[in-house]
């Protein structure tokens, strides 16, 4: 067949060693189709270089750069994070990998019993069930095809559904793999025999979920109202956690309240460990390793179970028969600081806390107007009334401001210009000395030594002849007023002490005389509280040593040794002259031989004290006081009462202590 070629393929074809001509052979290629070995394209590299153009078909050399140093950077990046996660946290993600095969447990030691000063039992331990899970071993067998859908279900069946809901909300909580979610957490506590027996068959086969068993925390009270010196054990709380790991677990109980929170060292003990292997489940295989754990030891306290049931009747009786719920007592022994009893009504049951209380049971203390859960023995502060008098006469007599001669004219009150300050009997009490003023609880007496009387002096008035605020707060607290004392207990109040600069500041006042004559007979701004009432009267009662008080004075072992003594410690002494000490004792004990509280002469042993009414509002009745010892000499027991909204002492405070001390007094101890 005769071949037929176009013109133009003809002439190309015609000369072999030329470019052909045509469509393709006459256009010019375009950049991006250069081959680099054309002179044309080696131009146009070079121009791109330095004009900035592309090279190749799309890519400038700004982004060859940009690109290299994203990849560098990324590389630092890379190796700083290998090197964070290998050297820094390296140990971390090691432990975390050892979790899944060997894994440290705290072996619990036993809590230590409290008793009475009589060796009476007042907390122990008994034994109780309850269910702990191990998140991550959950989770690490649901990635394996476990459903916790069913285990869940399984343990909703047994324990109800709230249970459930809360177990799935832990292994939500817990998703993320960490050294937290390898720690066993308490689902469910106090679970009844039957049902930690079901639960012990069901859990068998399910991992990371176990029936532990523990000791709960009981209360044997003599008196309710101990609760609050003894106070309660709870759950660890996640805050109480992350200040306390690693020595605490998520499972621990401790002491929240009272001696349990303050002697928590003591009575938790030493926990061991040890290292065991486990299964795919995250049960125990076996103890590679093991320290043993040390025990608690054991609170003996100075609280006398019978008189503190005795103290706490009496005042509930006393309660009843003025209409009235709130009220504080103290007794404590002179010689040492021991406290021998210590009421608060109203009260609460330790036994409600010691497991997990209910939300409503815990609604109605915390809501209750008369605040059941407050020590008020400790922790309240009031006015206090006269029984600060003898503080003063105390203070006027160290500086000379009187001696005990020193005598005058109540004719019942003082006036200031304008003002008028009475005292409590309408004509006053005539001709009066320091030991008649404390017996009868003069006002007119302290108002002078306290704050003294107006004077004229060229023309210039002013008060002379009293110890002024200064002073009577000076010597306030050498007495332990104005800050705690001490005590063993958590919680304890300071009281309050007035000052000039304080008024001004807070009140936008000046002081006033009349401050001071308030401040002078326990009225005003100056608060205490019971405990604090009790430390001053414990002063003049053994002549001069103001101690420490305190509730415990043995520690034993777990066999019952004795480990330590809690010795006496006296936190001021000598700052009163022992002839200044006699002078206010006597006048105390005036008290009860013919002054305001010689009701309590029926009491079997001779002794004194002082009684006191505290206003605290101008539309209520004022606070009952009692403080007192006996016997007189060689004294051992102060006691303080304090009746809230009580009135006269004699209507509400001073009955409890005459009827306790009359009892006291009657046993064959």
């Amino acid at each position: 067949m005769k071949k037929i070629y176009s013109k133009k393929y003809s002439k190309a074809a015609a000369n072999h060693f030329g470019i052909g001509e045509g469509v393709l052979a006459d256009s010019k290629l375009s950049a991006g189709y250069r081959l680099r070995w054309t002179e044309e394209g080696f131009m146009g590299e070079r121009e791109a270089e330095t004009a900035g153009e592309k090279i190749g078909r799309n890519i400038s050399m700004r982004k060859l750069k940009l690109l290299a140093i994203l990849l560098a950077a990324g590389f630092l990046l890379l190796s700083l994070k290998t090197a964070y996660l290998q050297l820094y946290n390296g140990g971390y993600y090691r432990e975390l990998a050892a979790y899944n095969q060997i894994r440290k447990q705290k072996i619990k030691s036993d809590r230590g019993i409290i008793y009475d000063s009589n060796y009476n039992i007042l907390a122990k331990n008994s034994p109780v069930f309850y269910l702990q899970v191990v998140p991550a071993d959950i989770l690490a067998n649901e990635n394996a095809g476990y459903d916790k859908k069913i285990m869940t279900e399984a343990i909703g069946n047994i324990l109800g559904k709230e249970i459930e809901e809360d177990l799935d909300y832990l292994l939500i909580k817990n998703k993320r793999q960490t050294l937290e979610s390898y720690q066993p957490q308490v689902i469910a506590d106090n679970i009844e025999y039957s049902k930690a027996m079901q639960l012990l068959l069901s859990v068998e086969s399910m991992p990371g979920v176990s029936v532990e068993m523990r000791f709960k925390r009981e209360y044997i009270l003599p008196s309710l109202s101990l609760s609050h010196a003894l106070g309660y054990t709870g759950i660890i709380t996640p805050e109480e956690y992350e200040a306390l790991k690693p020595k605490y677990s998520l499972t621990d109980h401790l002491g929240k309240t009272g001696l349990e929170k303050s002697w928590e060292e003591e009575l938790r003990g030493e926990y061991g460990e040890k290292y065991i292997e486990v299964d795919a489940l995250g049960k125990e295989k076996r103890v590679i390793n093991e320290a043993p754990e040390q025990d608690g030891r054991s609170l003996v306290l100075a609280i006398d179970g019978r008189l503190q049931q005795k103290l706490e009747e009496e005042v509930e009786a006393q309660l009843k028969a003025v209409n009235l719920k709130k009220s504080s007592a103290v007794i404590i022994n002179p010689n040492n600081g021991e406290v021998m009893a210590l009421v608060s009504l109203p009260a609460f049951n330790s036994n409600d806390f010691a497991g997990k209380i209910s939300s409503e049971k815990y609604q109605e203390l915390a809501n209750d107007e008369n605040m059941p859960l407050f020590n008020r023995s400790i922790s309240g502060e009031f006015p206090t009334g006269s029984t600060f008098k003898p503080v003063v006469a105390a203070a006027a007599l160290q500086e000379n401001i009187i001696n005990e001669n020193t005598a005058i004219n109540s004719v019942g009150g003082i006036g200031v210009k304008s003002w008028f300050f009475p005292d409590w009997k309408a004509g006053g009490h005539g001709t009066t000395d320091v030991r008649k003023a404390l017996a009868w609880s003069v006002n007119t007496f302290f108002y002078y030594i306290g704050g003294g009387t107006l004077q004229y002096s060229n023309g210039i008035e002013e008060y002379v002849g009293g110890l002024g605020v200064k002073k009577i707060t000076d010597y306030a607290r050498l007495f332990g007023l104005g800050k705690p004392l001490g005590i063993d207990l958590p919680g304890e109040a300071s009281g309050f002490l007035p000052s000039k600069e304080w008024k001004d500041e807070a009140k936008q006042e000046p002081w006033y005389i009349g401050d001071t004559y308030h401040l002078a007979i326990g009225q005003g701004d100056i608060s205490a509280t019971p405990l604090q009432v009790a430390a001053y009267t414990m002063f003049f009662a053994n002549g001069g040593a103001l101690y420490r008080p305190h509730l415990v004075k043995e520690l034993l072992d777990q066999h019952d040794n004795l480990v330590r003594k809690i010795e006496p410690e006296i936190l001021r002494h000598d700052f009163i002259d022992a002839k200044n000490i006699k002078t206010v004792r006597q006048g105390l004990r005036d008290c009860v031989v013919y002054g305001s509280c010689q009701s309590l002469q029926s009491v079997s042993v001779p002794m004194a004290g002082k009684t006191g009414t505290a206003q605290w509002s101008s539309t209520e009745k004022t606070h009952s006081w009692f403080t007192g010892w006996a016997p007189y000499e060689n004294p051992e027991l102060v006691i303080t009462v304090l009746v809230e909204g009580g009135g006269e002492s004699t209507d509400a405070a001073v009955p409890i202590a005459k009827r306790v001390l009359e009892w006291y007094f009657s046993q064959p101890y």
